[in-house]
């Protein structure tokens, strides 16, 4: 809707100085006139100007509170995240430990298995040691006996 407002006004519906509101007015060349005291008017549509962009700048900036409640907003979307990571990372974590356990003990059963396997092939070359002498003893004793 078009209004004809001064400088003041226009900085106070826009939460600038009367100074901002002249270097809008300037830049956007929008039609001025003068009222019977002086007083510059510009004919302008505040809907129309907030919704537009300046040349060559972003759009208008949002309020500090609005910024800040975004962040906020954005802070617990966060911490919401990480607490669901955390939680997921404590059952890949247990599961670590369990496999771990596990393959702590397949290495030390497969050492004591590696020490019964040494002690029996110990056995069994001492085994067909006596065997291998007692026959060779045998096999003598037998010679002279038929001798």
């Amino acid at each position: 809707m078009l209004e004809q407002l001064t400088y003041v006004q226009i900085g106070d519906r826009l939460n600038i100085s009367s100074e901002g509101a002249r270097a809008i007015v300037k830049r956007n060349r929008l039609p001025r006139s003068h009222d019977k005291n002086g007083k510059t008017l510009v004919a302008i549509d505040l809907d129309e100007l907030q919704h537009k962009p300046l040349p060559g700048r972003s759009p208008r900036r949002l309020p500090v509170t609005d910024v800040v409640a975004t962040l906020k907003a954005r802070i617990e979307q966060l911490e919401a995240e990480l607490a669901a990571e955390q939680q997921r990372s404590a059952g890949h974590r247990a599961y670590y430990e369990h496999e771990r356990e596990r393959a702590d003990l397949l290495a030390r059963s497969h050492e004591k298995l590696d020490i019964q396997l040494k002690n029996l092939r110990l056995h069994l070359q001492a085994g067909r040691q006596a065997a291998a002498r007692r026959t060779l003893r045998d096999w003598w004793r037998w010679l002279r006996a038929t001798g």
